[in-house]
């Protein structure tokens, strides 16, 4: 008989395309109305072979294809897009005819390199696939009669570094909703890794696992979701699911305080620490002590102290291990009933809490650490050591579980008997609380991960893209997957080859163990107990550890590139794995967005970046051998090389310079002919694009946000990003990428009060730029007109590349709004000032045509 939370989880949780009614008929949402399943043949064959008691293990996900009918328009104007492209091409090398011939092959060069790139995008989506993890399977086949699970066992990483750009609050709610997902606790160990080694991280985490004791056993009694409690108590009241109504309003109340004292704790944590190491370093003044910072237990911070000392400082501190929640026992552990001393009711809920662990690695100032990847890699072997589960997912500190079934989804596709062997990670879509209605900066990024990643999953799978992706461990080791090894291949690797590990033989040894799916999870608090183990924990966490191993590079996290996450990603498509896409309703995971303007560009410029210099790595896409398949490798080359674009679009977008010194100046003539070519071009991708917002189940703001931020992103940003890899080929140091700063939002400040911050950096300029050119020509084109008396047909003429200066500035109108700041909750004024611009401009044009014969020379046509 199973558990009330895992009944009301069958309810909640199956994220199926179709769902019942109520009284049999199958309602479609509008979302996936132009889905339908692609897998009847083995849902069929499945089912025959266990009605005739073969014991095949059930399908665990269904596999969903686009209707024929969109799809194949979809293809069928992807082809003429192609063929209109290819006489565009042959008509211009056959009317070599310009005002600038030198401008005239930049265009050429850079109209080939737009049509390529589109291409190598288009073609990796002509086969999306979607597919939908069977919830009420996984738990028929793994959940037992008896309240206990053959599950798989599971370590969850999450990561942090500073407390300020990383806020606290945020990070100890997302520790918070892993410890209450829904999985069995017995079968997780959540490690937590604190990169700064900071005292408020650790004691944050103890005040953490009180307030979890009351937490967890509530979301378990009345099914919460989210399980994050500043996510649930912030949203509006959802339909209740559990099975306690009559305690519910009482206990949400109680609960409800105890949040608000806890994070009154954490709050207070600065400056009670401070207090604290003040006392003792008073009291232990005559024995000559530094100014150190102290635990609670009277002994000495090892890691970061407040006031930073040689050897506690950032960068500089030993390791620090600690086990804040140990192993529970396999049976439920029911809670104590109301009392005087504990008002909530659990004496009918499952009570134990799942491993915690903290981490803070060693750092010394002569070793590179390798910045998060680095981080994860340590946690990875301490995981080893310890619980040694063979699926692994990952956190950043500022993402909560807001599907508490999320676990059990990314299973069905690890678990799944069609191909699941062979699948390295699942990858969730990155979603965000705190953004603007309208998405102005293009945070959720929906058509990356809701059209582009759905054509990958038809494919090899999606590329790894951060937070949210459960991993199979022996993938990240470099194991190769079973379609491309004999059966024990894997084990023979690892014994032969010792020093690409390390020299844990304690690591090593529990490689083989580590595919394993069916063994229990072993206890840290058990394996604590011998000194070998804390003295091989010790060892994988120093800095020295990796030297001369593979660590970074054919193992674990990849090291030297900024966007590991890709990086690391492809490494396991090149060895010939698989990876899955899964969206969840709701979504699996959320998190903080950067909302602000300039913080946004920065983390575009990161992305951009690490994307060329993976690129001119060794783990360029064309270097890759056959095990990776001929459309992922086409996905990897645009991927790596789109910024590239930034140098022909920006030469477009600058080209109205030219227009402000010319009375007439034609890039391509016969000008009427190249005008309808790019007008029937640029029709059609409009037209995919519609097309593909169907299917993908997007709108249509969705898709101009996109292209805004794509204009956005390749004037401003992309110009950087090539530069660095410039520096970089130069042997130089390169540009410094900056870390993303996540802003607590709430308390004093007014919501979304981050969108209206302007910091001006040098990133800003060049979008500035083109603004300027582009409201130029457009004040320059009506002077001209207005000076000259143009005809009608003039007029005409030149208001062909008005069009393109008006689409321009609408597709930098969410940076125009950014830089406003303030102003721009009032989106009139920016209109107001164009138009002023443009008056001004009009007006100087006008009078210097009047008195100067030089603006009489023809009329402004672009």
């Amino acid at each position: 008989m199973s558990s009330p939370a895992a009944a009301a989880g069958r309810r909640l949780a199956d994220p199926l395309l179709a769902a019942s009614n109520g009284d049999g008929e199958i309602v479609v949402s509008a979302k996936d109305k132009y889905w339908v399943p692609s897998d009847e043949k083995e849902v069929r064959l499945a089912a025959s072979q266990d009605s005739g008691g073969a014991g095949t293990p059930p399908l665990l996900y269904r596999t969903f294809r686009v209707k024929g009918f969109l799809i194949n328009l979809y293809r069928l104007l992807t082809l003429v897009r192609v063929m209109v492209v290819i006489l565009f091409f042959t008509w211009r090398m056959e009317h070599r005819d310009s005002d600038s011939m030198w401008l005239w092959w930049i265009s050429v060069v850079g109209d080939l390199w737009f049509g390529v790139t589109w291409l190598m995008n288009q073609v990796t989506k002509l086969k999306p696939r979607k597919c939908v993890p069977k919830l009420s399977m996984l738990r028929e086949q793994f959940d037992l009669s008896d309240e206990s699970s053959d599950l798989p066992i599971l370590d969850v990483f999450i990561n942090t570094v500073d407390p300020v750009d990383e806020p606290m609050l945020y990070t100890m709610n997302s520790i918070l909703s892993i410890l209450a997902t829904d999985y069995p606790a017995e079968k997780y160990a959540t490690y937590f890794s604190d990169d700064g080694g900071s005292l408020i991280h650790y004691e944050g985490l103890l005040e953490t696992t009180k307030f979890a004791a009351s937490w967890v056993p509530f979301c378990r009694k009345h099914c919460v979701e989210p399980r994050a409690p500043e996510s649930y108590f912030g949203r509006n009241v959802c339909p209740y699911t559990g099975n306690a109504p009559n305690d519910f309003l009482d206990d949400h109340r109680r609960i409800r305080v105890e949040y608000g004292e806890f994070k009154a704790r954490l709050d207070g944590l600065s400056t009670v620490i401070e207090q604290r190491s003040e006392a003792f370093n008073r009291a232990n003044t005559k024995e000559g002590r530094v100014n150190a910072t102290w635990m609670a237990d009277g002994t000495q911070w090892q890691g970061t102290w407040i006031e930073p000392a040689k050897g506690h400082k950032k960068g500089h501190h030993p390791a620090v291990f600690q086990v804040m929640l140990n192993q529970p026992s396999d049976d439920p552990q029911l809670g104590m009933p109301a009392s005087s001393d504990h008002p909530l009711d659990f004496s009918a809920v499952d009570v134990r809490l799942p491993t915690l662990v903290y981490i803070a690695r060693e750092k010394r100032p002569a070793y590179d650490h390798q910045k998060k990847a680095g981080a994860m890699n340590v946690q990875l072997r301490v995981s080893a050591l310890l619980s040694n589960a063979p699926f692994i997912i990952n956190f950043d500190g500022d993402h909560y579980i807001n599907n508490s079934q999320a676990f059990r989804a990314a299973m069905c596709f690890m678990l799944d008997p069609r191909d699941g062997d062979n699948t390295a990670f699942v990858q969730f879509p990155q979603r965000f609380d705190d953004v603007d209605p309208t998405d102005r900066y293009c945070n959720h990024n929906r058509m990356f991960f809701d059209a582009t990643l759905l054509g990958l999953n038809g494919i090899q799978g999606p590329s790894f893209v951060g937070t949210g992706c459960m991993f199979r461990r022996v993938a990240l080791y470099g194991a190769d997957p079973p379609q491309w090894r004999p059966d024990d291949a894997a084990k023979a690797k690892v014994s032969q080859t010792p020093n690409v590990f390390g020299k844990s033989t304690a690591f090593i040894n529990s490689m083989p163990a580590a595919a394993n799916q069916e063994r229990s999870i072993a206890s840290p608090a058990t394996l604590q107990e011998t000194a070998s183990v804390d003295a091989e924990l010790a060892s994988v966490m120093t800095c020295a550890y990796e030297a001369g191993t593979e660590w970074g590079n054919d193992v674990g996290w990849v090291y030297n590139i900024a966007t590991e996450d890709v990086v690391t990603g492809f490494r396991l498509h090149r060895n010939g794995w698989r990876s899955t896409y899964c969206a969840m309703e709701p979504d699996a995971f959320r998190g903080t967005a950067p909302i602000n303007l300039t913080e946004r560009l920065y983390q575009i410029l990161r992305w951009s970046g690490g994307s060329l210099e993976m690129f001119f790595s060794r783990f360029c896409p064309l270097l890759a051998g056959r095990r990776l398949h001929p459309m992922q490798r086409i996905a990897y080359i645009n991927m790596t090389t789109y910024p590239v674009s930034t140098f022909f679009l920006v030469m477009y977008d600058l080209y109205p310079v030219m227009w402000l010194v010319h009375g007439q100046f034609y890039i391509q003539r016969p000008f009427q002919t190249f005008a309808l070519f790019v007008a029937v071009i640029i029709a059609t991708v409009e037209l995919i694009g519609m097309v593909e917002i169907k299917w993908a189940g997007l709108t249509l703001l969705d898709w101009v946000r996109n292209e805004q931020f794509y204009i956005i992103g390749t004037t401003g940003v992309y110009p950087t990003a090539l530069l660095h890899i410039l520096l970089r080929a130069l042997g130089l140091k390169g540009v410094s990428f900056k870390l993303t700063a996540k802003k607590l939002t709430g308390g004093a400040r007014e919501r979304l009060a981050e969108l209206y911050d302007v910091q001006w950096v040098p990133l800003l300029v060049p979008t500035v730029v083109v603004m300027a050119v582009n409201v130029a020509a457009i004040g320059a084109a009506a002077g001209k007109a207005i000076a000259g008396r143009w005809s009608a047909a003039q007029v005409a003429g030149a208001s062909t590349g008005l069009v393109f200066n008006v689409w321009m500035l609408l597709l930098l109108y969410p940076f125009a709004l950014g830089i406003m700041g303030r102003w721009s909750k009032r989106p009139y004024i920016l209109f107001a000032l164009l138009v002023a611009a443009v008056a001004v401009i009009t007006s100087v044009y006008a009078t210097l045509a009047s008195s100067v014969p030089y603006f009489h020379s023809g009329y402004f046509f672009n």
